[in-house]
């Protein structure tokens, strides 16, 4: 059994890897990577590396050879080649080469969800579905990491500012769903759909538990997103990004990441760390 990883040099697919090689021998690890000397710098020496270019439709068909198991994880938007039509070339090169299973890291509550962040993980469910693929598609909440910045500003102001209301979020470290999703893909049985993440809270419990994790006095402190949007431009965020900060701001307001479960806490085997205890070993 051949286990595969896409974008296997980012921080979600290196922590992919070094658990799935407790689970499975090592030599049994595909790492698909766009730059391959690169990876031959973050692998141990013998690790199967393959080119894997998200946009390079031949070179997929080939390196997806002889891979089982395939975690598949999500491009980032905002490339050359609109993200869609990326997946859309992985699902088929994987369809091509014989690939039996796809883990898929996908968007919280994905077939429900309103959010334009959402549209092309919808979309590639879809193609995964009508792929004959067996699947489990992991809908990962929002990453602790996310908000590392505000997080690290706020420790140094003692200010937490947000925009998003009451909004609840399921955040955890990014670690503990690439974790999960080494586990999915050695599962005997897994389901079709796991909606991965922490605890939904709202802001001002964060802040709570960040009070908690550091000992430090935070404040939250709650503006409209025009005043958020105007004190991002202030702190020397450009246009483009301060945007995409209110509208992350605005579909957690919507109630977009408030998807209850338990899923990763099971996969985990029960050892998902508090959020306080995440917090801590961010900020390390």
């Amino acid at each position: 059994m051949k286990y595969g990883i896409t974008a296997a040099t980012g921080h979600f697919g290196q922590t992919a890897f070094k658990e799935l090689a407790t689970l499975v021998p090592a030599s049994d690890i595909v790492v698909l990577v766009r730059n391959v000397d690169k990876a031959k710098q973050i692998f141990p020496a013998g690790t199967d590396i393959r080119p894997a270019d998200y946009t390079q439709v031949d070179q997929l068909n080939e390196s997806l050879k002889g891979v089982d198991k395939l975690i598949f994880i999500s491009s980032q938007p905002g490339a050359g080649m609109p993200r869609a039509e990326q997946h859309h070339n992985v699902v088929n090169a994987a369809k091509q080469a014989g690939v039996q299973f796809i883990a898929y890291t996908s968007f919280p509550n994905a077939d429900h969800a309103k959010s334009p962040l959402s549209a092309d993980h919808k979309q590639t469910e879809q193609w995964i579905k009508e792929s004959g693929i067996k699947y489990s598609f992991m809908r990962n909440n929002w990453y602790l990491q996310n908000d590392l910045m505000t997080i690290q500003a706020a420790l140094k102001t003692t200010d937490f500012p947000y925009s998003a209301e009451d909004g609840k979020v399921g955040w955890t470290r990014e670690e503990n769903y690439a974790a999960g999703a080494a586990r999915v893909l050695t599962a005997d049985d897994p389901k079709a759909v796991y909606e991965f993440g922490g605890k939904p809270i709202s802001y001002t419990q964060l802040v709570d538990e960040l009070t908690a994790a550091t000992g430090q006095e935070i404040t939250p402190v709650p503006l409209t997103d025009d005043e958020y949007k105007q004190s991002l431009l202030k702190a020397g965020l450009d246009e483009a990004t301060a945007g995409f900060v209110i509208a992350t701001q605005d579909l957690i307001k919507a109630g977009e990441l408030d998807v209850p479960s338990n899923d990763l806490n099971d996969v985990l085997g029960g050892k998902l760390e508090a959020l306080s205890e995440g917090l801590r070993k961010l900020l390390k």
